[in-house]
């Protein structure tokens, strides 16, 4: 009778107790952070649509079937917020512990890219590809660096034998995220490198380290690229890219072909744009490999500046609320994973919107959440998996 009473007095059924408990303050639900996933979410399915902009035309890709790319855009990212469930089930704590597990299988995927299985395509040599499938490991490796440096620079702090990373830790993180980074430039994937350079400058720049370890590994990265350059270690589609952003009007017909199609697209889609399925430059095809690394022209011609600032804006979200988890967090080991991937995602962004604006050399970087590509996918949601346990797995305040 007791709970009959209970159950007429408070209004609550089974269906209701169990709504209210989701949303308790202390519940899952509450705890989340939902700008972030609702922002990755409506990037994610915009870029469905891009994509199956960009491609449903195109017979020689799509294997005749309009909708190819579009299902498998949207299973990537079907396994990709899976994989976000798990990261989020398993908890970034316990991440921690499998860490050298995950590093390991990481560096080696990538040393996979060197033998045989390797695959080129679009004129880089960073691809494994077996049967039907095609798996590019330097997306993994990023998430990798981030866990590695995370662990090795927070164990002492955490533990609270010191206030911050000692120089001899430093330098082992840095050398944990120097063996990746070699395995890419023999690739060679200087997109990739660039992305990693941020992310360690990112990491040491929250974990408290030295500045003299920040500003030396600037000037490193200045005598490695001369280095680089004077070695002829890119190959020489990559020197026509960077030839091409210093000289716009080089071979325009040529190696210019790409930004200088891009440009007109962006520039024509005006305020609102020509509308989804009616860009010119889109339909006719005149923008190469426009469903992955140059899907931002697809926004900024049929979405115009409104729908293509949208995606900046969406971006602009996942950003703010990261560096608020970084901030918040009560471990040094979040603050420098929620960093890492703030940095990860800000030089991704500005150097895939940039190069199709041609104020950034043409890399190769996917737009986060956007490009066509199953390993961007599903590493971008695996660290949304990686913030969204930090968030949660803080302690409540008062």
């Amino acid at each position: 009778m007791t709970g009959a009473n209970s159950f007429s007095v408070s209004g609550y059924g089974p269906a209701r107790a169990g709504w209210t408990r989701l949303f308790a303050r202390d519940s899952l639900a509450r705890r989340l952070d939902w700008p972030i996933l609702l922002s990755a979410i409506a990037l994610s399915l915009m870029g469905s649509m891009l994509v199956f902009s960009a491609t449903r035309n195109r017979t020689e890709i799509n294997q005749g079937d309009p909708y190819f790319f579009l299902e498998r855009h949207l299973m990537n990212l079907g396994i990709g917020f899976t994989l976000m469930l798990a990261t989020l089930w398993l908890g970034h704590r316990a991440l921690r512990n499998a860490v050298p597990v995950l590093y390991g299988a990481s560096v080696l995927l990538a040393l996979v890219v060197l033998t045989p299985l390797g695959a080129t395509i679009n004129g880089q040599r960073n691809w494994i590809v077996i049967g039907g499938f095609s798996v590019q490991p330097a997306e993994f490796l990023k998430i990798a660096i981030i866990l590695g440096m995370a662990m090795l620079l927070s164990a002492r702090v955490d533990a609270g034998d010191k206030p911050f990373p000692d120089h001899r830790t430093v330098a082992q993180s840095l050398g944990l995220a120097a063996v990746p980074c070699m395995i890419l430039l023999l690739m060679p994937d200087l997109g990739s490198v660039l992305a990693m350079v941020a992310i360690i400058l990112g990491v040491l720049l929250a974990s408290g380290s030295s500045n003299r370890w920040v500003f030396g590994l600037l000037a490193t990265g200045v005598v490695g690229c001369i280095a680089i350059w004077q070695l002829h270690i890119l190959d020489q589609y990559q020197i026509n890219r960077f030839a091409a952003f210093a000289n716009p009007d080089l071979d325009p017909a040529g190696v210019g072909y790409n930004t200088n199609q891009a440009r007109i697209a962006i520039g024509s889609g005006g305020l609102t744009g020509a509308g989804l399925f009616h860009g010119s430059q889109t339909t006719g095809q005149f923008v190469p490999e426009q469903q992955t690394d140059f899907v931002f022209t697809v926004a900024g011609e049929e979405l115009g500046f409104l729908g293509a600032g949208f995606i900046i804006f969406l971006i602009g979200v996942i950003l703010w609320r990261a560096c608020r988890i970084a901030r918040d967090s009560t471990e040094l080991y979040g603050t420098i994973v929620a960093a890492g991937i703030v940095a990860w995602f800000a030089f991704q962004s500005f150097e895939n919107i940039g190069m199709t604006l041609g104020i950034m050399p043409v890399t190769g970087l996917p737009l986060p959440f956007v490009s066509y590509g199953g390993s961007s996918m599903f590493a971008v949601w695996v660290a949304v998996g990686l913030l969204q346990s930090i968030k949660v797995q803080r302690p409540m305040s008062a």
